[in-house]
């Protein structure tokens, strides 16, 4: 008899396998650089291993929990969606600390992460597909201006915390910038991170900015 159990659709060889994750109290979007200062063994090791073999690890925001070694009462609990760091530079501060900056690439998901008896956690990940490539409507235009006064501010103030080239003609990448600023709980930039639909969450920030008054109603 034929199986006709219809195939899982995660079960693909995009899949990534025990993929390291590095818990944060932050949500990292794809595009945005991630600054860490990195000295337990677990995640020395980790960086290692990806400057090694040239992988990227997973950067994930914790939902419940604290990022070093577990041993508290409160267990830790990992958000499901996260976004692939990869290593652009790696400097040593002092002996066994080190300064890396990474970029963030593609987001994931995971399901049923599990802790090493080293303390680094992993899981299976499945990739999301990037943001589709479409502009800002042209309602949300104030927006999309506002960001790039914003950029400008920055930048004659000594600096741009973003990544150039800068794509104010892509819906996904102006409200990506936009949430890495605004003030707004972790859960709510996670929320909009995990988002599909490049311009739902640029309305979404663009609601926010004109309640706000950042922008003109």
């Amino acid at each position: 008899m034929n199986d006709l159990t219809p195939p899982d659709p995660r079960d693909d060889p995009h899949s990534l396998s025990d993929l390291p994750l590095f818990p944060l109290h932050n949500v990292l979007f794809p595009g945005a650089q991630l600054q860490l200062r990195v000295f337990e063994a677990r995640y020395l090791d980790l960086v290692s291993r990806c400057l090694r073999e040239q992988q990227p690890f997973g950067a994930i925001c914790l939902r419940q929990g604290g990022e070093v070694r577990a041993g508290g009462d409160e267990p830790v609990q990992l958000e499901t969606t996260g976004v692939l760091a990869q290593i652009e530079e790696v400097d040593a501060e002092q002996a066994g600390v080190l300064r890396v900056r990474c970029l963030g690439t593609q987001r994931f998901e995971i399901d049923q992460p599990v802790q090493q008896p080293e303390g680094l956690w992993t899981a299976r990940a499945w990739l999301v597909d990037d943001d589709a490539v479409v502009a800002p409507p042209e309602a949300m235009l104030a927006t999309v201006r506002a960001l790039a006064n914003a950029i400008g501010a920055l930048e004659r103030k000594g600096g741009s915390p973003f990544v150039k080239p800068y794509r104010f003609d892509h819906a996904g990448w102006v409200s990506n910038r936009w949430c890495e600023l605004l003030p707004i709980s972790l859960a709510a930039k996670q929320k909009l991170m995990a988002l599909e639909d490049p311009q739902m969450r640029l309305r979404l920030v663009d609601e926010y900015l004109r309640g706000k008054g950042v922008v003109a109603a």
